[in-house]
């Protein structure tokens, strides 16, 4: 979502182009209002207000590289106007020049410090950076100067949920929406009660329902949906919407699936909200038949170009999760929706028809109660792995060189739960000279990383025995540093699903605990599908268990570490092309359903 301008007072001899620009924006007119702008600069280039309306203009049509030109010459010529280098710092972090927009932030504070709007967009800068304790002083100095202040609320909790503390972060989710009921705070709820222990699922399910209730079900069209083409060989159109299509994980399933798709029987349309696109972006794009930018146009828009590219079967890459579009699918723009991949539970949309998932991750009959969609399990896996071109080769066992057993986990800290601290404290009481490395980026914060060392302090288990690694690190590097892990373990309730598969590809065994629902069982479908049941634990006896043994069988370790990559390129895992098939499949019968033309078995 982009972050909205910040204002200024207009200067009391307002230019009259000036003034045209602004009723031109207002009437939602930008294109016009940059043209008026730009005429402008250019009869008083020196008049600042001028450049910062037009970068303001432009940073809402998401031109941010020129957004950001026109902003550093209005800051060069108001170098004292707190409102320009807040909107330079905007565009900055859109630009994911990180550093540049945190100076630009403080330099807005500097200027005037009592703006809570600035301490805010600071701490959500802060946050981007991995700098969660910054982070959470800054929003907190917000509150301070604007009590219920929800942006800052609703950004605590994602500092809270960084830090891998659930029940802070759901605390202030719940307090932006008592401030302000916006959708993308409530999808943070949502969200967030994937993670921690205890919640029930019936909650859960209850929460994204809601979510659904407030935002969606006005926007859903009155009457029947328009009757499609019935013909049921035809050729169809995929929409694929998602803010991920870029070096992200939801990229290392999607691309397997897009290049190994049937050419003559589907034809793919993505429509990519990515702000900053890179290297991965120009795969899928190449990839794709039509790509659509729609970073920057409202959900009406987006839902307008879906009926106008004529989409058969939409499908939603993102779920809850940040920059997501479901008020787009709320609008049922297209005949049959769908909603995979992305996110590990319900949408709650009743506009939404189906989820793809498999028999593993949602057991039949086990789990359809917590879901506003139809389940429809795959033949075999949910999803299938691309391993990065980049991977290095797999290293022999690190504890036969080391001596001693070095159990890791590189997920994100928001999953390291109270109750798997409490089990992996036992672990490694159990095996003597055992170490723990964890891998995320929250640990590059100071305080973050303290509190994860207190954490365990409390359990028992003294410092030296964990290495606690928040670097930013390349795809080859962060794959590499599995080279020093010989047993992984997999965080629960939310269990890992791309750093499952990049610690099986690099050699390294996954213990899991299997749950009732989706998010905690994807560890049992991989493992399930990579036929090594043996590491699925379905009780917190049995995962520590099963840690403990495996440590204490190094030759076992080493024979698995040897075999594992063959064995995960050989499983259904790393099928592009039967996954696909599969996938193709599914999509083809529920078009069927929906045209009435599907013929019975």
């Amino acid at each position: 979502m982009p972050l909205p301008a910040v204002e200024t007072a207009p200067p009391p001899s307002l230019d009259a182009g000036l003034e045209r620009a602004r009723v031109l924006r207002d009437q939602g007119r930008p294109e016009e209002a940059v043209a008026e702008l730009s005429a402008l600069t250019a009869r008083r280039p020196e008049c600042a207000e001028a450049h910062h309306q037009l970068g303001n203009v432009l940073k809402s049509l998401r031109r941010y590289p020129e957004a950001s030109a026109s902003l550093r010459k209005a800051a060069a010529l108001a170098p004292n106007d707190a409102a320009v280098w807040l909107n330079l710092g905007v565009s900055s972090l859109e630009l994911r020049r990180l550093d540049e927009a945190v100076t630009c932030f403080r330099r807005a504070i500097r200027l005037e410090p009592g703006r809570p709007e600035a301490h805010n967009i600071l701490g959500h800068a802060l946050l981007t950076q991995g700098r969660c304790a910054a982070a959470k002083r800054s929003l907190e100095e917000a509150l301070r100067l604007r009590p219920g202040y929800p942006a800052a609320h609703d950004n605590l909790g994602r500092v809270f949920k960084a830090q891998g503390r659930a029940a802070e972060a759901i605390a202030h989710h719940r307090a932006a929406l008592a401030g302000a009921p916006r959708p993308e705070s409530h999808s943070n709820l949502a969200y967030s009660l994937n993670f921690p222990a205890g919640i029930s699922p019936d909650d859960i399910a209850a929460e994204h329902r809601r979510w659904a209730a407030v935002h969606a079900a006005r926007l859903r069209p009155s009457g029947p949906d328009e009757a499609p083409d019935s013909d049921p060989a035809r050729r169809l159109r995929l929409g694929f919407v998602s803010p991920d299509l870029v070096h992200h994980a939801v990229a290392y399933f999607l691309e397997p699936v897009l290049a190994a798709r049937d050419l003559g029987a589907f034809e793919i349309f993505c429509y990519s909200d990515a702000p900053v696109p890179d290297h991965v972006t120009r795969r899928l794009r190449g990839l794709s038949d039509q790509w659509r930018d729609i970073a920057g146009q409202t959900d009406d828009r987006v839902a307008a170009l879906i009926r106008e590219d004529r989409i058969d079967i939409l499908i939603d890459l993102a779920g809850h999760t940040a920059r997501n579009r479901l008020l787009v699918f709320a609008r049922k723009p297209a005949p049959v929706q769908v909603t995979w991949l992305g996110y590990p539970n319900t949408t709650g949309l009743d506009a939404m028809d189906f989820r793809l998932t498999d028999a593993v991750s949602d057991p039949p009959g086990r789990t359809e109660q917590w879901h506003s969609e139809e389940l429809i399990r795959l033949p075999g896996t949910f999803s299938c792995y691309g391993p990065p071109v980049e991977s290095p080769a797999v290293a022999p066992l690190p504890a036969l060189a080391t001596g001693q057993v070095t159990f890791g986990c590189f997920n994100n800290l928001a999953k390291l739960t109270p109750p798997a601290i409490d089990l992996w404290a036992q672990i490694l009481r159990e095996v003597p000279g055992a170490r723990l490395l964890l891998k995320s980026r929250g640990l590059s914060d100071l305080e973050t990383a303290a509190g994860v060392r207190e954490e365990f302090g409390r359990r028992g288990i003294e410092s030296a025995r964990l290495e606690l690694n928040g670097q930013e690190l390349s795809v080859a590097q962060h794959l590499a540093l599995y080279n020093r892990v010989d047993l992984a373990l997999d965080t629960f309730p939310y269990n890992g699903t791309t750093t499952t598969c990049e610690a099986l590809w690099m050699g390294v065994p996954v213990i899991t605990l299997a749950g009732a629902t989706h998010v905690s069982r994807v560890g049992a479908s991989l493992l399930t599908h990579l036929s090594a049941e043996e590491l699925i634990a379905d009780s917190p006896v049995g995962y520590v268990a099963r840690c403990v043994d495996l440590a204490g069988d190094l030759p076992r370790l080493a024979e698995i570490r040897a075999s594992l990559r063959e064995r995960m390129r050989a499983s259904p895992l790393c099928d592009a092309r039967g996954f696909t098939r599969a996938f193709e499949n599914a999509l083809r019968r529920l078009w069927q359903r929906k045209t009435g033309t599907l013929q019975s078995a």
